[in-house]
């Protein structure tokens, strides 16, 4: 490979890490192919964490900053469903189910009481359905997905209380 190819190569890489951030993604994959015996093949990810975006604004330096960050930071904590204690996060990437099957009833309702091992909804991940157990019991307090979406891994789910 030529330093050419090198160039461009680390130049697409930074262009899509680039694409990366910009659309919010947590992962890429590209193979490309230079003729019979030359591809690149280049996969880039990041780590999503909500934490240290709510810790950012209580490190202001100004007095007056750190009252106005130290009031909004608890009003953010309980606003970001990913850091309730009760989220049941996804543990995988793919497209949420409600119910087993169009027509049929859905797996839960908000106030709906669940005990350990329910179903709660499903997660379709390269055409298998993963039912998605409660962790224990209690009631469903919020649905945070609808029938249909995509979700990431890690995303919340449902709250559980």
């Amino acid at each position: 490979m030529t330093n050419n190819n090198h160039d461009a190569d680390v130049a697409f890489i930074e262009a899509l890490a680039a694409l990366l951030r910009e659309n919010d993604l947590t992962e890429l994959q590209v193979k490309r192919e230079y003729g019979d015996s030359d591809c690149l093949n280049v996969r880039v990810s990041r780590m999503m964490q909500a934490a240290p975006v709510a810790a950012a604004p209580a490190a202001a330096p100004a007095p007056a900053a750190s009252a106005a960050a130290s009031l909004s930071a608890p009003a953010a904590a309980t606003d970001d469903p990913a850091a309730h204690p009760g989220a049941v996060s996804s543990p995988m990437v793919g497209t949420v189910y409600m119910q087993a099957e169009p027509g049929s009833p859905p797996f839960i309702s908000v106030g709906q009481q669940v005990t350990e091992g329910d179903t709660l909804l499903i997660v379709e991940a390269m055409k298998t359905m993963n039912h998605i157990p409660a962790p224990r019991a209690g009631t469903i307090k919020r649905i945070l997905v609808e029938d249909g979406a995509p979700v990431e891994y890690g995303a919340p789910l449902v709250i559980l209380e």
